[in-house]
């Protein structure tokens, strides 16, 4: 009686100790190690990841796929992969739908505890394939076509953006025949791009003053400033015609088209053409006629050059530099009185002195235009309030 009852307790104490484990143990934790996994890539039959299409697993393999009850679903990302967690451990068919759509499944897949099992739907397969309706198969074929014709249409504009970059590269650097050779290779296979021909413009408008610099002078590169003006209009075109013309392309192209007939001689030509870039980009009037002014002064065309500057402080009264023009361009104008020994600057040549060293103070003409304004017996006016645009 003394052992039944000693062996009575040990057994008791062993289920009581057994019992305490188990209410110890949270049911979470038991959840997770009976739980499995799934992760895997969905991709269509030409072989393109499948976003945001659902992956549903389910036990019940008798009724309408559509109206069956699903016990998990996950959704591929982006680039057609999905993965899940917490699934019971059995076993599952596996389906994809797009919608309410079927797509591809598996039938048979089983799930051990603690599984991480890697479930591929590669719609790609002969066995998927073959089971395709013939209109299905047509519509492949379509699919496939159009495809590759937008795979390499797409490499075609890589290829096109490379060009273009080495070309302004080249430019850069000087190497003008190679950024118009490769940029009429450019033209030629896309014809209807606008920056394409303005580039082109840029590596012949960079040839031609290396030429006018070069023994031949200005006469030597005639026919390559002509050739810049081509594709420079060729471009402005293409962008009048486009269904939405981009005014910065236009403007940046009437204000290469201007300084190319500049150097090309057409003065009235040029003018025109940074007009058009004006009225393209208003906000960047003031650069444009600048840059027209500098050309000019540069090409000693005084008159014409004090015009431009004008029309460049008007856009932009605040631009130092345009002030500067005009001053250069009248200051040759400048009378000696015998009488008086006086110098008189001509109307409006000084005040744009005044009015660049109040802008500029320490810009890189303040020394220059001091020492001519000095020179002029005038006293250099600190109290220059810019105009309003």
């Amino acid at each position: 009686m003394k052992v039944t009852k000693r062996i009575g307790l040990k057994v008791s104490s062993i289920l009581a100790a057994s019992l305490l484990a188990l209410c110890s143990m949270s049911p979470a934790k038991l959840l997770a190690q009976a739980a499995a996994n799934i992760h895997g890539h969905v991709q269509n039959p030409i072989g393109q990841p499948i976003p945001q299409v659902d992956v549903k697993l389910t036990t019940d393999r008798s009724s309408d796929p559509k109206t069956r009850k699903y016990a998990y679903t996950f959704q591929t990302d982006q680039s057609g992969d999905y993965k899940g967690t917490g699934i019971t451990p059995g076993n599952y068919a596996v389906l994809v739908f797009q919608g309410d759509k079927t797509l591809d499944f598996q039938e048979s897949v089983t799930f051990a505890a603690g599984d991480d099992k890697q479930v591929d739907f590669d719609m790609s397969r002969k066995e998927y394939l073959d089971k395709m309706t013939p209109e299905e198969k047509k519509q492949l074929e379509d699919f496939k076509k159009k495809n590759a014709e937008a795979v390499a249409g797409n490499a075609k504009i890589a290829n096109l953006n490379a060009a273009l970059t080495q070309a302004r590269t080249d430019i850069k650097a000087g190497n003008f025949d190679a950024a118009t050779t490769s940029m009429q290779q450019a033209t030629t296979q896309k014809p209807d791009e606008p920056l394409l021909w303005m580039e082109l413009g840029n590596a012949q408008l960079g040839a031609a003053d290396a030429a006018a610099k070069g023994s031949g002078g200005t006469a030597g590169a005639a026919s390559k400033y002509s050739d810049a003006i081509a594709s420079y209009k060729k471009a402005s075109d293409l962008n009048a015609a486009a269904k939405k013309p981009n005014p910065a392309v236009i403007g940046a192209t009437y204000s290469q088209l201007g300084m190319a007939y500049l150097k090309a001689g057409d003065t009235k030509s040029s003018a025109d053409a940074f007009d058009q870039a004006a009225k393209a980009m208003p906000t960047q009037a003031g650069m444009y006629y600048f840059n027209e002014a500098a050309t000019l002064y540069n090409a000693q065309k005084l008159d014409e050059a004090a015009a431009a500057a004008d029309k460049a402080i008007a856009a932009d009264p605040n631009r130092a530099d345009a002030y500067y023009i005009k001053g250069q361009s009248l200051v040759g104008k400048a009378t000696f009185d015998e009488k008086t020994k006086k110098l008189s600057a001509p109307p409006g040549c000084l005040e744009a002195y005044q009015k660049y060293l109040q802008i500029a103070p320490d810009g890189p003409h303040a020394a220059d235009v001091q020492g001519v304004l000095q020179g002029f017996g005038q006293t250099i006016q600190t109290n220059f309030k810019a105009g309003k645009k």
